[in-house]
């Protein structure tokens, strides 16, 4: 897995920037449109499921991370599947959750200044988010 560079806090803060553009808006528009109000458990949801599905059949990218030339990758080499995604998304974000966001100021931390570039939630699934080569 070392054979790969790790990517840092801002090309990974991008690639979430852009998800949350390029997903985030168009869902806003369409819960405002069917329910009356731009957040709704609907817009929630896809935006869940979005996460945690589309980098198990897309190899590891969401749409923001291919823009950004990163992807997850499990650190034994592994495919992702449905099982480390959920460790990932729902318990890594039970824990920031629980921790009322410190959770995720700290892996924010983590990733821009551990060598590993590895998140709590890398480490609960066993990933870690790396450049893909196509840069």
């Amino acid at each position: 897995m070392d054979n790969h560079m790790r990517a840092g806090f801002w090309r990974r803060l991008g690639a979430a920037i852009l998800d949350g553009l390029i997903i985030g808006i168009p869902l806003a528009i369409i819960s405002s449109i069917l329910f009356g109000k731009a957040d709704s458990a609907f817009s929630n949801i896809v935006s869940f499921l979005y996460s945690l599905l589309i980098p198990i059949v897309w190899n590891g990218y969401t749409i923001g991370k291919k823009i950004c030339s990163i992807q997850i990758k499990r650190l034994d080499g592994m495919p992702i599947g449905i099982g480390t995604m959920l460790l990932r998304q729902l318990v890594g974000g039970l824990i920031y959750a629980v921790t009322f966001g410190i959770g995720a100021v700290v892996s924010a931390f983590m990733v821009g200044l551990r060598e590993d570039k590895r998140a709590i939630h890398d480490f609960i699934a066993g990933t870690v988010v790396v450049h893909d080569g196509s840069e």
